[in-house]
């Protein structure tokens, strides 16, 4: 389809979408409801831009016919000037369109199982994952975004070993799907009296949070075990079989859960973790191709294997993908990651983009 024709079927869409929000049937199941409103939300954005791309164009054609029939040098210059604005807005309209008309994500309305982990660096790489932790805690605050931990294996320093969260919210996967990889940091450790200059990682994966529609598991092919809690660092030890291994044999997966009281809670959450496993499993399987999206996810953690650099004596953040630097680091550790965020989806957009283009 050209543009006038893709005009043409949006405008269809916004109408059938109109009449969709005001039936009856739509406005009692709130979840239908919703996934309409945001249907008809992104239509008519696409609609609004199609409208200024338009007038634009008719403004930049009758610029260009006074600039070339007026005999007046002023007004010509004016007209000049004039010009180069009407075409600048024009090339970033037509991005915004052809951005617009890329086809989403399926995910990208998905809430998310986020992991993080300490990796190669010992007590310092678990020290690290634990303030990697705090900085997404921050941000899915600031978003207004529900966030709960299923699983921890916490240090006694205040590490973690491993901590596995849920974050529930508007777009919480679209905008946290590129951080999955390996985080490098750099610093002077508290552990480290001689002042010496460490290097760690830590590991984050981000999966996009699975319902039981999406992922059928068959009860046969799990091993269920439930065992004693372990208390940590003076926490009450649990006098009861509360925790819960789950293992599934067909994929290896092993997911433990020990940090409610409740074996139902434990067992709850386990299942939660692994459906979203085998969720991303399943997607890897079926994309003969990794995407933009997935080059981006976690390998062994090893140091080389990194996907960003926080730099503490320069103050610097240094993101690899991009090649971007950002020299306000503990304003983004505190949570503060829209910015880069925003650069990472453009490039994104633009990897995108282009690969349209070329196909």
């Amino acid at each position: 389809m050209n543009l006038l024709e893709k005009r043409v079927f949006y405008q269809g869409r916004k109408e059938e979408l109109e009449r969709q929000l005001l039936e009856p049937s739509v406005q009692i199941d709130q979840a239908l409801l919703q996934s309409v409103s945001i249907a008809y939300h992104e239509v008519s954005r696409l609609l609004r831009i199609f409208r200024e791309l338009e007038e634009n164009t008719s403004q930049l054609k009758q610029v260009e016919q006074l600039h070339n029939e007026s005999e007046e040098i002023e007004l010509r210059e004016l007209a000049e000037q004039e010009l180069t604005q009407l075409q600048a807005k024009e090339v970033q309209l037509q991005k915004d369109l052809r951005a617009l008309l890329l086809p989403s994500d399926p995910d990208d309305s998905r809430n998310v199982i986020m992991e993080i982990r300490g990796a190669a660096g010992g007590e310092e790489a678990a020290l690290f994952a634990a303030q990697l932790f705090r900085m997404y805690a921050n941000y899915a605050e600031k978003r207004k975004w529900k966030i709960e931990v299923l699983s921890s294996n916490p240090t006694d320093l205040g590490g973690f070993k491993e901590i596995i969260l849920e974050i529930k919210g508007k777009d919480a996967f679209s905008r946290l799907k590129f951080e999955g990889g390996a985080h490098r940091v750099q610093r002077v450790p508290a552990t480290e009296s001689s002042g010496r200059l460490h290097t760690s990682t830590a590991t984050v994966a981000v999966l996009p949070e699975a319902e039981e529609v999406d992922v059928k598991i068959n009860l046969d092919d799990l091993r269920i075990d439930v065992y004693r809690s372990s208390g940590h660092g003076g926490q009450c030890v649990q006098k009861t079989d509360s925790a819960v291994r789950i293992t599934h044999f067909p994929s290896g997966l092993v997911v433990t859960c020990q940090d409610e009281r409740s074996q139902l809670q434990n067992k709850e959450r386990a299942m939660t973790i692994l459906r979203s496993r085998l969720l991303e499993i399943a997607q890897r399987e079926q994309s003969n191709q990794i995407t933009s999206s997935r080059r981006l996810q976690v390998k062994s953690g090893d140091r080389s294997e990194k996907i960003r650099t926080y730099n503490f004596p320069q103050n610097r953040l240094t993101d690899h993908r991009i090649g971007l630097d950002f020299y306000n680091l503990p304003v983004i550790m505190e949570g503060n990651l829209d910015e880069l965020l925003n650069a990472l989806e453009s490039k994104y957009i633009e990897q995108r983009m282009e690969e349209e283009t070329s196909a």
